[in-house]
């Protein structure tokens, strides 16, 4: 497995699990305490999780959860603007990533200072993806989903889920190595378009994608309906649940942790290096 991601001109290694921290610059994200829209919000958010090791902040201005609406490119890039610059200004070595699945907006963010990019939609929702991905050569996580947000939630059914991902992963890894792609993460995209049973299945599998796959894996579970919806809590509710699935899936192969509580998560990890001596 790949075990390196260059990010600008640093080797980024993945030797270790890695923890991603979420910034959601936008007023409606499903977890609320991870809102912070604001300049001031984004960097006392920033300025926390960088205290407590994140090692790598994802920053998005357009909210993904079932339902919510969605920003053209330059609604969202007007969001996320001010933010990502002052978060690079002030974090100047810290690895930042932008959620985001315009093209357009990719561009932008590295071309101010974003290290890499995160897709929800895997290089579905906009054509032009790939191509600015592999112009500017910066790592790329390619989840997997269908439709968007509007509508994802009635595209559940699948002969195979298992087979599905696969299957994409394997085309949309070749299209973007063609397009001069070197660094791609994979995130099977727990959540989206998967019922709670799917996303079990799917993590319980991680061990059969890390053995097709030369690429390592992402996985994003944090405070999930997978986790509430499961249990018949809130969000609020399951940061104990979130950190006994982070184990398992960092057990079973992942590689970065995309979490809302990086403390916990680097809490999680320090444990699971210990056991894994």
């Amino acid at each position: 497995m790949q075990q390196t991601l260059r990010l600008r001109s640093k080797i980024f290694s993945l030797s270790e699990p890695k923890v991603m921290g979420i910034i959601n610059v936008t007023p409606d994200s499903f977890f609320a305490e991870s809102r912070a829209i604001e300049v001031d919000a984004a960097l006392h958010t920033a300025k926390k999780m960088v205290e407590q090791g994140a090692d790598i902040l994802d920053v998005g201005a357009q909210s993904t959860r079932p339902g919510a609406e969605i920003l053209n490119a330059e609604q969202e890039w007007q969001r996320l603007k001010e933010p990502l610059q002052a978060i690079r200004s002030h974090f100047p070595e810290t690895p930042i990533s932008v959620d985001t699945f315009h093209a357009e907006v990719a561009q932008r963010a590295i071309e101010i200072g974003a290290d890499m990019i995160n897709d929800v939609r895997g290089g579905q929702m906009d054509d032009a993806m790939f191509s600015v991905v592999g112009e500017y050569r910066v790592p790329y996580v390619l989840m997997h989903s269908r439709g968007d947000s509007k509508n994802m939630q009635n595209l559940t059914h699948y002969d195979d889920i298992f087979s599905a991902l696969v299957e994409f992963f394997h085309q949309q890894v070749y299209r973007l190595q063609s397009f001069g792609a070197v660094d791609i993460v994979l995130d099977p995209g727990i959540g989206f378009a998967k019922t709670h049973e799917q996303g079990f299945e799917i993590l319980r599998r991680l061990p059969e994608i890390q053995e097709l796959f030369d690429q390592p894996i992402l996985i994003g579970v944090s405070r999930k309906s997978l986790l509430y919806k499961t249990l018949g809590v809130s969000p609020e509710d399951v940061l104990p649940a979130t950190d006994a699935l982070h184990m398992a899936v960092i057990s079973n192969g992942a590689r970065i942790l995309r979490v809302h509580d990086v403390l916990a998560a680097k809490q999680v990890i320090h444990v699971y290096s210990m056991l894994a001596r």
